[in-house]
């Protein structure tokens, strides 16, 4: 397995938002965490890339525990997050922004067609291509923020709620891109509020109720469980 959590457990403020999961993402799987707000699954996130202390248990990538390393030198091993919210940086033109992905890479000629193939995945971000993303809508702001993660070339790509605050039109062409990006063969651990299209896309799945795995197996025995159908898919 790429990943395996043991045990995770994460808190804030003495308050333990993830209480002891397991979960596991294997070489080219797309896994998809579902759940209602407040269920711990961007916490989750964060404990991978270092940017919230895990507690007790284990986050192992590539047969190494990443407990105490620091977010940069997670980065470095080839994972990247595309945050909830983007993060984008507004000041910056959007090639700014995808070379601001390629910081640690000194392959240029490698960065380059890395730039282009981010273009052909999303041709809009081309045309804009000088432009700051702080004048992007919510929807090219998405697509700045995936391809900004995909120039670092990851192993692991962790993407949290991508679909959040966009227009139908829109989150059908950000997961048509993420189709895209599995069918390259890149690994994904994949946050989503829309559970249907969580599982539409995945492999596999894991359902979070209260910081616990409630519920977890492969997407499309998880689509036909009752239990997610009227609880995460309004039936």
């Amino acid at each position: 397995m790429l990943l395996i959590l043991e045990g995770l457990q994460v808190a804030y403020g003495g308050i333990r938002a993830v209480k002891g999961i397991d979960l596991a993402v294997d070489e080219g799987e797309l896994v998809c965490l579902i759940g209602a707000n407040g269920a711990g699954k961007t916490t989750t996130l964060k404990a991978i890339t270092g940017l919230v202390p895990a507690g007790t248990g284990r986050i192992v990538y590539q047969g190494e525990d990443l407990a105490g390393r620091r977010v940069h030198e997670i980065a470095r091993r080839g994972l990247a997050l595309v945050p909830e919210g983007r993060g984008v940086f507004a000041q910056l033109t959007i090639e700014e922004n995808l070379a601001m992905g390629a910081y640690a890479r000194a392959d240029r000629t490698g960065v380059a067609g890395d730039e282009e193939r981010v273009f052909t995945l999303f041709p809009r971000l081309k045309e804009r291509r000088k432009q700051t993303a702080g004048t992007l809508s919510g929807g090219e702001q998405q697509m700045l923020a995936i391809g900004r993660a995909l120039m670092s070339r990851p192993r692991l790509l962790l993407l949290d709620e991508p679909s959040m605050g966009l227009a139908p039109l829109m989150v059908e062409k950000i997961f048509e891109v993420i189709r895209a990006i599995a069918a390259e063969g890149v690994t994904m651990l994949l946050v989503e509020q829309n559970a249907r299209l969580a599982l539409e896309v995945s492999h596999r799945g894991y359902v979070l109720e209260g910081g616990l795995v409630a519920l977890s197996g492969e997407s499309k025995s998880l689509l036909d469980n009752p239990k997610i159908r009227e609880s995460y898919l309004g039936e």
